[in-house]
């Protein structure tokens, strides 16, 4: 028997039986699908392939999609909206990087340093994940019942 514990979007804790791990995903939308959240983000943000970007199931993480009032789409976790960028591919002398798609926000002086990024000048922000290169993880996926179910909630 495995245990996985949430954080409720109330900030209890709750502690949860999974009878076997083929079936913790399926437990982290169930939970997820609530706002509940498991773990921490990890610093920069959780690392996904970038072919699962447009079908991604944002409640294993306990996130969903949410449209701003200027018909911006967003994604919502833990109280935050964070923003879809697109990074070009970066190719020089330092590094080099495959193009990419990041979800982030500004950072607020309530975040710990660790989790802030630099930018240009004396902007700051912070990352909830990043799809970049990989290879596509169906598991990450949304299934077709959860395809239905947000495309539902998208259109309340």
């Amino acid at each position: 028997m495995l245990h996985i514990e949430f954080l409720t979007d109330l900030g209890a804790r709750v502690t949860v039986d999974v009878g076997s791990a083929d079936k913790l995903l399926e437990v982290q939308r169930q939970y997820g699908r609530l706002g509940w959240t498991s773990g921490s983000v990890p610093t920069g943000g959780y690392q996904f392939p970038l072919d699962n970007e447009a079908d991604f199931d944002w409640s294993l993480i306990g996130a969903r999609r949410w449209t701003n009032p200027d018909g911006e789409e967003m994604i919502l976790h833990r109280g935050h909206a964070y923003r879809r960028r697109e990074l070009e591919a970066v190719d020089n002398r330092k590094m080099k990087l495959p193009p990419a798609v990041k979800f982030s926000r500004g950072a607020k002086a309530t975040d710990p340093e660790h989790i802030r990024e630099k930018a240009d000048g004396d902007f700051e922000y912070v990352t909830l994940a990043i799809f970049r290169g990989g290879k596509r993880q169906d598991r990450y996926a949304l299934s077709t019942a959860s395809t239905k179910r947000s495309e539902a909630d998208r259109a309340a």
